[in-house]
């Protein structure tokens, strides 16, 4: 969901974790020229076709070719797991991750933040974007573009994903998540 709190986490999990590091999905954005407009006048930022997908995706394989040429830190944490010193963490954040097929065979785990409608806007009110958000944006095309691919991935059964309430605190949040990849990273280890 928008403004659900998914770079925050995504931050502070890559400063708690060895070997971390992050790919965005908003760095992958097209620009605006490229992006569709539909018959209101809304620029549809909220669908695949706003993002050089492609890109992403060979991004994440190129990171996972050789991690510890990417810049990745390499010095352990304050807070971490023991053990796991060759093994590297990529994080990946966005919007629309699950929806796209060519990187669903990739994900160990999948998070997934949700919050409710008045929430969700509220949080975006106070936001700036380039370009800014035209009236009834959130309405028309935001929210039901969120909707539309939430209940995408809620129908593909096959899809495992830890929906998350986005109205928790950021530190209940981070210590669920963190405790999670700890729990998977020992598997990892075994």
């Amino acid at each position: 969901v928008t403004n659900g709190g998914k770079t925050t986490l995504a931050e502070k999990l890559k400063n708690m974790l060895p070997n971390c590091d992050i790919i965005s999905q908003d760095d992958f954005f097209k620009p605006e020229s490229e992006v569709e407009t539909d018959e209101r006048g809304f620029k549809l930022y909220d669908v695949l076709d706003a993002l050089y997908m492609d890109e992403m995706v060979t991004s994440i394989h190129n990171w996972m070719k050789s991690p510890a040429s990417s810049g990745v830190m390499t010095e352990e944490p304050q807070k971490t797991c023991d053990n796991v010193k060759n093994v590297y963490i990529l994080i990946v954040e966005g919007f629309l991750l699950y929806n796209y097929e060519p990187l669903n065979k990739l994900w160990n785990r999948r998070y997934f933040l949700t919050l409710p409608y008045e929430e969700c806007k509220r949080r975006r009110s106070t936001r700036v974007y380039q370009p800014a958000d035209t009236p009834g944006y959130f309405d028309g095309h935001v929210w039901p573009m969120y909707l539309k691919y939430k209940n995408e991935l809620e129908e593909n059964a096959s899809m495992q994903v830890d929906y998350l309430d986005g109205t928790k605190t950021q530190e209940e949040l981070l210590s669920y998540v963190y405790s999670d990849i700890v729990k998977e990273l020992n598997k990892l280890r075994e």
